[in-house]
């Protein structure tokens, strides 16, 4: 998942296979994961009237697996954790106790707090609950994406975030189709932050190098997303798809499909 540009390529690979990427922070290898959406079932029931069984444990394991099969120091995890906007249910409570419960002892956890995440701070134990703005980790920016990302996020060598769920729809030569998660990757276009007076200081504006941007698929496979290369889908995030303008599109198995604008 390379670029031309110059700046070096971060530290920041996907697991093969996963909706998950390990970033290296000095000493510290941090796993990334974004939209797990506990409680996503409980909410379809009262959301939609529809009845799905509970995918919790299979949701866990998956991260467990991944936190052993990677051996990170640290989880973080790039906002709506939870799937409830409010107060969560007790099926979800209950899933983020025992997921939290879980972890290894050796793994601190980092929390960005997004826009399903309103009382996050009460069921995550210990783990740190930084704004959905984000902050940076190192020399990588963590965000949730809902909001116009901090400066801080922003002065790194690459940007993370979820939010976007985004998914391409490819088609085949007999008119069938199917609907694949992807990772976007592409530099920082600077011009939809230029107006904005938080960003006045940000050192790439004088003639530097923006950030990389990686936004990660959604970890829960249940919740759809934005067909990125559908006509007509709005993007969610207030600073995409303009923050993003080359980016390109890859599978989860690491396929890189090419401009996502041009799929």
């Amino acid at each position: 998942m390379g670029d031309d540009a110059s700046r070096p390529e971060p530290a920041v690979e996907p697991v093969p296979g996963e909706p998950a990427a390990v970033a290296t922070v000095g000493d510290e290898r941090a796993l990334l994961l974004a939209d797990y959406h506990a409680g996503y079932e409980a909410g379809l029931r009262v959301e939609r009237g529809v009845d799905v069984p509970s995918q919790a444990p299979d949701r866990r394991e998956r991260l467990l697996a991944l936190l052993e099969r990677t051996g990170v120091d640290r989880l973080v995890v790039l906002g709506d954790l939870m799937h409830s906007i409010g107060d969560p249910g007790g099926a979800e409570r209950g899933e983020l106790e025992v997921l939290f419960e879980s972890l290894p002892s050796t793994v601190e956890a980092t929390v960005v707090k997004g826009n399903h995440d309103g009382g996050i701070e009460d069921w995550v134990g210990d783990a740190t609950v930084v704004p959905g703005a984000g902050t940076a980790i190192g020399s990588v920016g963590v965000c949730h994406g809902h909001t116009w990302p901090a400066p801080s996020a922003l002065e790194t060598d690459v940007l993370c975030l979820g939010h976007e769920h985004p998914c391409v729809r490819l088609e085949d030569e007999v008119g069938g189709s199917q609907v694949e998660p992807v990772w976007l990757r592409g530099r920082l276009d600077p011009e939809p932050f230029r107006d904005r007076a938080e960003y006045a200081a940000l050192s790439w504006f004088d003639g530097g190098t923006p950030p990389r941007v990686i936004v990660l698929p959604a970890f829960n496979d249940l919740v759809g997303g934005t067909w990125v290369n559908v006509p007509g889908q709005s993007f969610l995030s207030p600073f995409l798809p303009d923050g993003l303008a080359a980016g390109e599109a890859y599978l989860l198995d690491g396929t890189r499909l090419g401009p996502y604008r041009d799929l």
